[in-house]
């Protein structure tokens, strides 16, 4: 139960997986499992994999809704190591994201499943963003997030280990910005995106070699972050 907030969830370096899909998921992408509490329910379903008898502990429904973080409770929550990478190795990358001061969990999970999904390789977390092992960032990336190494850091450390990349900052209005479309994305690339409300800081915008937007309506002042995301990572695999 403690694992529901951040402050344990760092000590621990552990995080939940609830439900039956999300941890046979992890548990094919070589995420290390800890503990599955299971209910009656599915414990024959849990037992039947050999790696995980050992691991299995039986709970009744009470115990699970204290443990659990959403209204429908579910019949199996799993504690798993959290995966670590380092940053270093993130140079050899040739498209990587970096998200400054995202706060939205919700939004912060459906980036990392579409930057998943259309081949980023990495994700740079900057300032002050959430959690990425907050139960609802957890259940947005729908499986995502033990599939693409994902590492927080500061601005300048960014700038300075990745010579090699382009900074492309995604802003709403700026001076000097390029369509998408006028962009060499076969080139070692950072594309940056910021808050919600806010957006990229001005150091970042400083950062960066060049800066884009999507092109809109004037019907619509802006798009919500993950739709925006999304959109910009299809542009760059084409």
């Amino acid at each position: 139960a403690k694992l529901q907030q951040k402050k344990y969830r760092k000590q621990l370096q552990k995080f939940l997986l609830e439900g039956q899909k999300p941890i046979f998921e992890a548990i094919s992408s070589n995420v290390k499992i800890e503990n599955i509490f299971v209910t009656p329910k599915l414990v024959e379903k849990f037992s039947s994999e050999h790696s995980l008898k050992d691991k299995i502990i039986l709970v009744n429904d009470v115990v699970m809704a204290k443990i659990a973080t959403t209204e429908s409770v579910p019949e199996a929550v799993a504690v798993a190591q959290q995966p670590v990478y380092k940053i270093e190795d993130f140079q050899n990358f040739k498209k990587i994201v970096m998200l400054e001061n995202i706060k939205d969990s919700g939004n912060l999970g459906t980036i990392i499943r579409s930057a998943a999904a259309f081949g980023v390789d990495g994700i740079v977390l900057c300032g002050d963003t959430t959690d990425i092992f907050n139960p609802k960032v957890v259940r947005s990336a729908v499986g995502a997030l033990y599939k693409i190494p994902i590492v927080k850091t500061e601005l300048s450390t960014g700038k300075s280990l990745f010579k090699c990349h382009n900074f492309i900052a995604t802003v709403v209005k700026h001076d000097d910005i390029k369509s998408p479309k006028e962009i060499d994305f076969s080139q070692p690339f950072v594309l940056m995106f910021g808050s919600e409300a806010d957006g990229l800081t001005d150091e970042a915008i400083g950062i960066a070699d060049m800066k884009t937007t999507i092109p809109m309506s004037n019907l619509t002042e802006s798009l919500n972050l993950s739709v925006a995301a999304s959109i910009m990572f299809y542009i760059s695999v084409q």
